[in-house]
Formats: C-alpha cells, structure tokens, sequence
C-alpha cells in the first residue's frame, strides 16, 4: 500500500486525492489545507460570489461527509513546515507525517499591493472576498490595479452595483497576457459602454491616505480620488516550501510529463507546476488544467506512467457575456474574426489553428475546441466564409 500526502487543498489538491480513491489507492491519503475551510471553488469568488448571487455553501467542491466517506483525512487550517526528503516526512507543526509518495498542489500566490493603508483588497481567497464585499455599495469610487481576468471580472461587479470604476492597466493593453488583441477590444468597448473608466498603459506610482486609501497616483501624477482599491496584478506559483526542499524550480516547480518532481518520491500539479509542452515548458493558471493535470498526476502516483497532454481552455464572465478560450494564441499571426450570434476570434499561425477566443459563443468555442485537440486546422479562408460553424468540422 501507498500512503499518500497531498499538500494543498484547492481544486488540484482535491482532485487529486479524491481520484486517488477513485483508482482504488488503499493506502493512507492525507489532504492538507492552510485555509480554515474545506476544499471550494475560486473563479466564483470575483464574479457571482462578489455580485451576491452564489452563497458560501455552494462553493465547496464536494458535500458534507465526502472526504471522511472516502477514508481521506481532510486537515484544513494545517500549514506544513517543511519537507525531510531523506525520512519521507513533512511537518506540520511538532507533528511528523511519513508518506511514501508526496504531492505538492500549492496552488497560486495573489500578488498584493505593498501598502499599510485600509481599504486595499486582493481577491483571492473567500477571506479577500469576505472582506472586501461590506466595502462593494453603490456610488462608492473603486479603483482597480490590474487589466486580467480578475480585475476585469471585479470590475464588471462593481459596475453592476453601481460604483465608480475605475482600471488601471500598466501594460498597454488589458488582457494582454491571456487573450488576443480583439479579444481585448471586444471587452474594453464592452466595459466602457457600463461606465467603466480603462486607464491602459498607466502605471501605478503609489496610494496615498492617512489610515485609509484615499487616491491612487499614477506614474505620469495625476490623482484618482477613491474609497477602495482592489489588487489584480496577478499571482506567483506557490514555490516556498518546494523550495526550500531543494526541488527543481523552472517557473514553477519543475515536473517531468508524468507530474514528478527532480525528487522521485514527490509529485506536483496544478498552478504551483511547469511542465513539458510543444517542446518546451509551460505554466497554466485554469480549473480544467488544475484538474486535470491532478487526475493525471494521481493515475501516475498508482503506476499509470502515462504522460499529461495539456489542453488549454479558460473562461471568465463580464456582464452577461461569458468569455471562453480553447488553446493558446502564442505565435500567432492572423486573426480571423466571426459573428455567430456571438462573437469569435479564431488565432492562426500560418495555416495552423492555434486558439479560439469565443465572447457570448459557445458553440464557436466547442468548435474550436474540438478541432485544436484533434490536432485539425480548417485554412483561415474556411473560417471566414463558412455558412455554419458545423462545416468547419
């Protein structure tokens, strides 16, 4: 028998232990969470939970009594400390915990703003939420740090609920990491039809205050008077404790196709991981990744030795548009956009369908998504003139 420690209790972690069972592992399997509360959902967190339509019981990933049902020893509100590689030990506290395989899910670090005053959120985990939502009232003047999807999500929020919004995107564009340029043109007109004001290529120089936020300064001087300020700047891969066991770190910690890390007995997935891919090495910040790659990582752990394929695919939702992306536009150099009831933005690279952003089209997704995992590319003269999305196939 194997028994197995999962450090992180977010959807990887869970994933990965409640597959473990499922594949029949009659070991011990430990699942460890730093936060207070079972395992839940995050993407709801700046959207329908922010917006006060999804209460906290609808978070949770599983049911009251799931993990005790599955023989898996939940520990949340548990840090673990360090890793003894040597002994197959991780503490927690003065407690020694041996396992004979370790997986590291420690997910995602939200970067935060560096400064004492009040007033300023991040928007991470349900306690970020939590304090952030008494502040979310109508006519209150927030300001976001941050063009990405959180940002963006938080933005379409607040708007909706009737605060002054205003974004401030460093980079010269907004969704300028995770989506294409029309992609973010389609959402910059999108958010400023709702009365969000789009600061892009606007660095922040700093927040002023006595005890509380009161305006935030950009780098070229001018002031915007605000009550809140929310961070959206993005999160670095939680790398700490794999670290400072002396595991490979490439952007990430380092994994090889089936999930194990430079150290045979530990194991990584989800966001906290880098792994192989076209080539090269890549890191993926989404739920289906998270997912996924933890499925895969727990057949291995049970002697699958099969490697992970990874296929990209992320969503968000502004307003009443759901935005919806199936692989990754890297390299592209042509963009053929179509209008299907909703909209879609399909990213090539010479004759090779690489991406498909699909804003309010679910159907343009499911197509694009279908023809990328079958490795298959419709020429970008097809996708412009076809009748019907169905052709495509």
């Amino acid at each position: 028998m194997t028994d197995v420690v999962v450090v992180g209790a977010g959807q990887a972690g869970a994933a990965l232990a409640a597959r473990l069972r499922a594949l029949g592992a009659a070991g011990r399997i430990t699942l460890i969470g730093e936060e207070p509360l079972p395992p839940y959902q995050r993407p709801p967190l700046s959207k329908a939970y922010l917006l006060g339509e999804m209460g906290a019981d609808r978070l949770t990933l599983r049911a009251d009594g799931f993990w005790a049902d599955q023989g898996i020893d939940l520990r949340t509100g548990a840090r673990v400390t360090a890793i003894d590689r040597a002994a197959r030990i991780v503490r927690i506290g003065d407690e020694a915990l041996r396992y004979d395989a370790l997986a590291l899910t420690t997910g995602s670090v939200a970067r935060r703003l560096p400064s004492p005053l009040s007033g300023v959120f991040a928007v991470r985990s349900k306690a970020d939420v939590d304090a952030l939502r008494p502040h979310v009232v109508a006519g209150a003047r927030m300001v976001i740090v941050g063009g990405g999807y959180i940002g963006l999500e938080a933005a379409a929020v607040a708007a909706q609920l009737g605060l002054e919004v205003t974004v401030i995107e460093a980079a010269p564009r907004i969704l300028a990491r995770v989506a294409g340029e029309p992609t973010a043109a389609f959402f910059r007109d999108l958010h400023r039809a709702h009365g969000v004001r789009l600061l892009e290529g606007t660095p922040l120089a700093g927040l002023e205050g006595t005890e509380r936020v009161q305006a935030a300064v950009l780098a070229d001087g001018r002031r915007i008077p605000c009550d809140l300020v929310v961070a959206g700047i993005g999160v670095d891969p939680a790398t700490a404790l794999a670290e400072a066991a002396g595991l490979a770190i490439h952007n990430g910690i380092a994994v090889d196709a089936r999930g194990r890390t430079s150290d045979p007995h530990i194991w990584a997935a989800g966001d906290c991981t880098s792994f192989p891919h076209d080539g090269g090495r890549i890191r993926l910040e989404s739920v289906p990744h998270a997912i996924e790659h933890a499925e895969a990582v727990a057949a291995n752990i049970l002697g699958a030795d099969t490697d992970y394929r990874a296929r990209p695919w992320f969503w968000s939702d502004q307003y009443d548009v759901k935005l919806q992306i199936a692989g990754l536009n890297t390299g592209h150099d042509r963009v053929v956009t179509r209008q299907d009831g909703g909209t879609s933005f399909w990213h090539f690279a010479g004759q090779r369908l690489l991406a498909v952003d699909a804003a309010g089209d679910a159907r343009a997704y499911m197509t694009g998504k279908r023809l990328i995992e079958a490795g298959r590319s419709p020429t970008p003269e097809a996708v412009a003139t076809a009748a019907h999305l169905k052709d495509l196939l």
